[in-house]
C-alpha cells in the first residue's frame, strides 16, 4: 500500500485543525531520511513523523519518540536553526499531489519576521523532505537529487523549488463535466487505468472502489461505458469531491483473513474489500499509525537483521556449492562396483587366461561375456589386484563422501532454522542468541559478545487462550530445545511444522484431553511461527512431548519422533494473547 493524492487530503485537513498556530520546541532525525517534530498548542503536545524512506515513506502525527542520535545529522541541524520556535502557520496540499507544505513563521538572524516552507513529498523512492525559503528557493533537501540521477528535476540547495507537471491529469477540484465528457472518457484504457492516470492522486485503491460502488468490471474498456454508467461515473466523482470539501471521513484499516496483520489503510470505508475484517478510528493519523507500526517494525528489523541474514545466505550458498560438489565425487563412484567385479573375474580365471590387452571372461552373474581391459606389461593377478585397489579406493571415497554429504545436508538444515530464527525476530535481543549458535556451532568465527546496556534476556513466546490455556512458542533453536526439554512435560503436546524449519510449540496439558480447537490454535501457531508462514496452507506434525527423542550431538532444537499425528492448517495467530503473570 502507497498512500495517495486522497489519503494526504484527509491527513492535510486534521494537521490544519491540530497543529496549525502551535510552535515548534523540538526537530529530531532519529533515522537517516526520518524526522520528528515536536510542536506545542494549548498547553498539548504534539509530534509530527516524516519519514521519506524509499520502503516506508509516510506522514502522521503519533504519541511515540524515538531515541535520538548522539550527534544530530547536518539536515536537522539546519531545521533547528531556522525552524525552532517557529510557529505553524499552515499546512496545504499541493494541489492533490503527494505533497504537502507546511509554512512556519520565525525570525531571522537580524530579529525580523520571515517564513520558511518544508515540502513533504510522500511519493515512493522519490520521496524527500525539502526545506525552501519565502521564494520557493531550495535550502536544503534531506535527500539531494543532482541532476546524474534525475533529468527531469534537481533538488539541491540554491535551485528553485517545483513539482514536475504531469501532463493529462486533471484536478478533481477544477474537473468540469466538459473535461469529463470531451477527454477521460474518450481514453483507450482500462477503467482502472484511466482512473490513477487521469486524476491527480487517485491511486488503484480508489480506483477500484468507484468501479466497485458503480457495479461494473474495472478491467473492462473505458470506451465500453454506455452514457447512463459515464453520467453515474461523473456524479461518483462529484461524491468523493463533497466527501473532502466536507471532510467526510470514516478511516479504516482493512485487515488480512483471520485478522493476521494490516492489508489496507484508507480515509473511507471501502466496499470491494468484502466481508474482509477492518477496524475503524477517529482519525487518518491514528489509522497510519496503526498501519505503519507493524511496517516500521518489520523494515527496522530487516535493517538489523541485513548483515545477520547476509552471513546466514552466503553460508547456505557455499554449502550448497559444497553438496553439489560432493554429490557429483559420489557419482564419479558409481563405477567402483565394475572394478571389483573386474578384479573377482580375473582372479577366478587367471589359470586360463595369459597376458594381453585386454580379457574375454564369461561373467557368471549375468551369463554373458564381458571384456576386461588388461594392462600388457603385468601378468593377470597383477592386473586383478590392480581392479581390487581402484575398487578399494573409491569404496573409501564413496564412504567419506556420504559422510560428508551427511555433514552438509545437516549444516543446511541448521542454517535454514537459524534463517528462520531471523525472520520471527522481534526485537534486536532475539538476535543476541543467534548470533552466539553461529559463533559457537563453527559458522562464524567472531564471537557475538552481549551488546552494551543489552540486560533483557530473550525469552520464548509465552501465549495463553481465552480458556485458560499456556502456549510456549521457541523463536530460535535454543528456545526450542528449552521449550520442549525444560518447559514442557511428558503429556502436554508439542507441535511443529513438517518438513519445513519453524518454532517448537508446546500446549501445557494441564493433564487432561485438550479441546480440538486448542490443537487447531496451537498448530496455526506452528505454521505461523515457521518458514511457511506466507503459504495459505502447511501440514503440521503434533505429538505428545514424552515421544520426542533429542540426538545425541546434535544441533539445538533437533529432534526425532514417531507415530505422531498432522493436520493441515493456515498459519494465522488467533484466539492467543501474551500470557500476563497474575
Amino acid at each position: 500500500m502507497s498512500i495517495d493524492g486522497i489519503t494526504l487530503h484527509a491527513l492535510c485537513d486534521e494537521l490544519n485543525e491540530k497543529i496549525t498556530d502551535s510552535h515548534i520546541k523540538k526537530i529530531a532525525q532519529p533515522e537517516k531520511e526520518e524526522l520528528i517534530i515536536t510542536c506545542s498548542k494549548d498547553r498539548t503536545t504534539r509530534r509530527l513523523l516524516i519519514s521519506a524512506l524509499p520502503s516506508l515513506p509516510v506522514c502522521y502525527l503519533t504519541d511515540e519518540n524515538k531515541q535520538n542520535p548522539m550527534t544530530a545529522p547536518n539536515f536537522c541541524m539546519l531545521l533547528r536553526k531556522y525552524l525552532n520556535g517557529g510557529k505553524i502557520a499552515s499546512v496545504s496540499q499541493v494541489g492533490m499531489e503527494r505533497v504537502l507544505k507546511i509554512v512556519i513563521e520565525h525570525l531571522n538572524e537580524l530579529g525580523d519576521p520571515a517564513k520558511k516552507s518544508l515540502y513533504i513529498e510522500i511519493m515512493g523512492k522519490h520521496s524527500n523532505i525539502i526545506l525552501c525559503d519565502e521564494n520557493d528557493r531550495i535550502i536544503d533537501a534531506i535527500k539531494h537529487v543532482p541532476s546524474s540521477m534525475s533529468s527531469v528535476r534537481e533538488v539541491l540547495p540554491g535551485r528553485d523549488y517545483f513539482i514536475p507537471r504531469q501532463e493529462s491529469h486533471f484536478d478533481l477540484f477544477s474537473l468540469t463535466k466538459e473535461d469529463f465528457c470531451e477527454d477521460i472518457v474518450k481514453r483507450p484504457l482500462s477503467i482502472r487505468k484511466m482512473i490513477f492516470s487521469a486524476f491527480t492522486g487517485f491511486g488503484p485503491v480508489m480506483a477500484e472502489e468507484i468501479c466497485h460502488r458503480l457495479g461494473i468490471d474495472s478491467d473492462a474498456s473505458v470506451l465500453s461505458l454506455s452514457k447512463w454508467q459515464q453520467d453515474a461515473f461523473y456524479e461518483e466523482l462529484l461524491h468523493i469531491k463533497e466527501d473532502l470539501l466536507q471532510k467526510n471521513y470514516h478511516p479504516v484499516v482493512i485487515l488480512e483473513p483471520q485478522g493476521q496483520k494490516p492489508l489496507e489503510v484508507y480515509p473511507f470505508a471501502l466496499g470491494f474489500y468484502g466481508d474482509k475484517e477492518s477496524i475503524s478510528y477517529d482519525s487518518i493519523s491514528e489509522a497510519l499509525v496503526s498501519f505503519y507500526a507493524v511496517k516500521n517494525l518489520k523494515n527496522n528489523m530487516d535493517q538489523k537483521t541485513f548483515d545477520l541474514r547476509k552471513t546466514v545466505n552466503n553460508l547456505l550458498d557455499r554449502n550448497h556449492k559444497k553438496l553439489m560438489i560432493q554429490k557429483n565425487q559420489l557419482k564419479d563412484a558409481d563405477s567402483m562396483e565394475k572394478f571389483r567385479l573386474y578384479g573377482e573375474l580375473l582372479t577366478a580365471n587367471a589359470y586360463a587366461l595369459s597376458q594381453g590387452k585386454k580379457a574375454e571372461i564369461l561373467n557368471y552373474y549375468t551369463n554373458e561375456t564381458i571384456s576386461i581391459p588388461l594392462d600388457e606389461t603385468m601378468s593377470v593377478m597383477d592386473n586383478a589386484n590392480r581392479y581390487y585397489n581402484k575398487y578399494n579406493k573409491l569404496k573409501r571415497t564413496v564412504e567419506a563422501s556420504k559422510t560428508l554429504i551427511k555433514e552438509t545436508e545437516d549444516a543446511i538444515s541448521h542454517l535454514e532454522s537459524i534463517m528462520t530464527a531471523i525472520s520471527i525476530a522481534e526485537d534486536e535481543n532475539d538476535l543476541l542468541p543467534i548470533r552466539a549458535e553461529l559463533y559457537e556451532y563453527g559458522f562464524t568465527k567472531k564471537h557475538p559478545g552481549e551488546k552494551k546496556g543489552a540486560s533483557k534476556k530473550s525469552k520464548p513466546l509465552h501465549f495463553v487462550t481465552e480458556d485458560g490455556y499456556e502456549i510456549y512458542v521457541g523463536k530460535n533453536n535454543y528456545q526450542n530445545e528449552e521449550v520442549t526439554f525444560k518447559i514442557a512435560t511428558g503429556n502436554d503436546w508439542w507441535f511443529h511444522s513438517k518438513t519445513i524449519p519453524g518454532s517448537h510449540v508446546i500446549v501445557r496439558s494441564k493433564n487432561e484431553e485438550l479441546p480440538d480447537h486448542i490443537f487447531e490454535i496451537a498448530a496455526e501457531l506452528a505454521g505461523y511461527y515457521s518458514n511457511g508462514r506466507d503459504q495459505d496452507k502447511i501440514d503440521i506434525d503434533y505429538i505428545q512431548k514424552k515421544h520426542i527423542k533429542k540426538v545425541a550431538g546434535a544441533a539445538p532444537g533437533y529432534v526425532i519422533y514417531h507415530t505422531n499425528y498432522s493436520m493441515t492448517v493456515r498459519p494465522q495467530k488467533r484466539g492467543v494473547k501474551i500470557w500476563e503473570a497474575p
